[in-house]
């Protein structure tokens, strides 16, 4: 028995059936411009000027729904009196593309409101007034021309309890019909779907974007520092002025990182953050010079017009050089490092090769990676439609070679 109650003990029956109401009041200000073409076709007979008057009401009811705020607000009122969890609504070409939902949605949603209001209303009234009935000794009920006659005693209190029973049902009904209906109809489409889908797909691949960046930037730096923190203690007291040298890279890679992490926990952060700093190939002499300060000894070849390699290809050029250099660092063994960046007509080679390393397990001790830098320059070469060797190559040599298809600017 309780069971079979469950659904109007729920608080969301009751916030239904208000939201329920709540269309059919709205849709009462239409009313008096509906009614004017019935009163400039007086001389029609009754029921054609109902039908007409109905039809009005119902198209200006649909009008409402094509504009394009009526459904935002929908869907928010439904999510908190339907208890329906609806997403908000997607890019406005998709939602312009089904258009014809809304105003659905606000005919169905009216025609049940009041359906539950004059129905539901009228058994709770019944429900109300049948007991009163009892003293007076009988009650008769007139409904399109037919008539029931109710004597006193227990039948009107049955009957009374089942007008009752019956104006719940509906109640239950019309709330139950609006929260099966506005998924359907105020969720998202297959064209909103779809839309939602590529939104969330561009949000990734930049969250991953970032992360390449982050993990890019912050990783060379500290590796960077690190060393020349080392060199800087070791040469304090014997060469004072490689020491400040040395101090000052780490000053100028730490400011450098701190751009990077300010603009990127500003887009996660969803704020409205800077221009992004844009590392390119022109920026390569300066990271070589900041390696140099660690103590590092590196033999750049440059080869060909860098300066015309520009946009995404040239940064995303500066970042796996970054790496690539990073990852020299950590694993080397201290030897010379081969840089080498040559862009053709129809592509852009780079290369680093730690000449006297140990290969990839060299130094993993004294610098622990998380083990991404690698993956993350394969998706970056792959993004860019490139290809990407490394390895160790011969006795004594780790390298990575990467060609990316490029076209030079005049």
């Amino acid at each position: 028995m309780i069971r079979g109650f469950r659904p109007l003990l729920r608080g969301s029956t009751y916030t239904g059936v208000l939201f329920a109401y709540c269309g059919a009041l709205a849709s009462l200000p239409l009313l008096p411009f509906a009614l004017v073409p019935a009163l400039m076709w007086r001389s029609g007979p009754e029921g054609a000027q109902l039908v007409l008057v109905l039809l009005v009401w119902a198209a200006l009811t649909a009008a409402v729904g094509l504009a394009s705020t009526t459904r935002r607000v929908l869907v928010v009122s439904a999510r908190r009196l339907l208890r329906v969890p609806l997403p908000a609504p997607a890019a406005a070409a998709a939602a312009r593309a089904d258009r014809w939902r809304t105003p659905l949605w606000l005919l169905l949603h009216v025609a049940l409101g009041w359906t539950g209001a004059l129905l539901g209303g009228l058994l709770f009234s019944l429900g109300l007034s049948l007991p009163g009935g009892w003293l007076r000794g009988e009650v008769r009920l007139s409904l399109f021309g037919r008539s029931v006659r109710v004597e006193g005693g227990w039948q009107s209190w049955v009957m009374a309890l089942g007008c009752l029973l019956m104006a719940a049902a509906v109640c239950v009904g019309v709330a139950s019909a609006l929260r099966w209906l506005a998924p359907r109809l105020l969720g998202p489409s297959a064209a909103e779907r779809l839309a939602l889908a590529a939104e969330r797909e561009l949000l990734l691949a930049e969250r991953n974007r970032l992360a390449h960046e982050l993990h890019d930037s912050i990783g060379h730096t500290l590796t960077a520092a690190t060393i020349q923190a080392a060199v800087a203690g070791e040469v304090l007291s014997a060469d004072p002025a490689a020491a400040r040298a040395a101090m000052r890279s780490i000053e100028e890679s730490a400011r450098a990182a701190l751009e990077d992490l300010d603009y990127v926990l500003g887009v996660l952060r969803e704020e409205e953050a800077g221009t992004a700093p844009a590392r390119t190939l022109a920026d390569l002499p300066e990271l070589l010079d900041r390696l140099r300060h660690a103590g590092a000894v590196v033999e750049p070849e440059l080869s060909g017009e860098l300066a015309q390699v520009q946009g995404t290809l040239s940064r995303a050029a500066y970042r796996i050089l970054q790496e690539g250099l990073t990852n020299a660092l950590r694993h080397g063994a201290g030897g010379p490092i081969e840089v080498r960046v040559a862009a053709g007509p129809d592509g852009l080679e780079l290369g680093v090769v730690n000449r006297t390393g140990a290969g990839a397990g060299a130094g993993r001790g004294a610098f622990p990676t998380s083990g991404h830098g690698l993956t993350g320059l394969a998706e970056r070469v792959r993004l860019l439609h490139g290809e990407i060797e490394v390895g160790p190559d011969g006795p004594q040599r780790w390298r990575l070679a990467v060609r990316l298809p490029v076209r030079l600017s005049a």
